[in-house]
């Protein structure tokens, strides 16, 4: 089995993943909508991969948070600059500075099956290296008008093949796609 490497992510219906100062008050209201017991696959998708990549901003935001919501679950903080971690992160959780090809093989080379990458930059620059094989997208019903899109400026097209969609009662549209071309 080769390494698959997925997105797994919420935007606004006009594509942003977060204000642009990277509040989430937007998306903390629309759960309060979901049905109690419902977290649309996620747990499912954590279940299934090897490791979680996230860039240092999305790490910044996640801590903000209170408590460590992955566990004890492989994390990749990816940063030009040294991370020191808290005392209450799990070792599990590492810093690292390399590419996406050299992250992706070293992984790889470690045995991962499955990646989630995480975090609007991380996303973006795994896309444009061709790394990712799938993308899990839940569009809540909001239009924020500005704010951090989930994708940016490409050098060329990424086609996509629709696998699945499914409405969820409480507003949310989740689409699962395949990159085409990407194995």
């Amino acid at each position: 089995m080769t390494l698959r490497l997925s997105v797994f992510i919420a935007t606004s219906l006009d594509g942003f993943i977060a204000r642009s100062d990277g509040d989430l008050d937007w998306l903390d209201a629309a759960n309060e909508l979901v049905t109690e017991g419902e977290d649309c696959g996620f747990h499912d998708f954590m279940e299934s991969c090897d490791a979680l990549i996230m860039g240092r901003k999305t790490y910044e935001k996640v801590l903000s948070f209170g408590s460590w919501p992955y566990g004890s679950k492989k994390v990749i903080v990816l940063s030009r600059n040294k991370i020191s971690f808290p005392s209450h992160i799990p070792e599990t959780v590492s810093h690292s500075s390399e590419t996406p090809d050299q992250l992706s093989q070293r992984l790889s080379s470690e045995s991962a099956k499955r990646l989630y990458i995480d975090g609007g930059n991380t996303i973006q620059r795994f896309l444009a290296a061709g790394l990712i094989n799938d993308l899990t997208i839940t569009v809540i019903p909001v239009v924020l008008g500005q704010g951090i899109p989930l994708f940016g400026d490409l050098k060329k097209d990424i086609p996509l093949k629709l696998v699945d969609t499914r409405s969820y009662d409480f507003g949310f549209v989740q689409l699962n796609y395949d990159v085409v071309g990407v194995v």
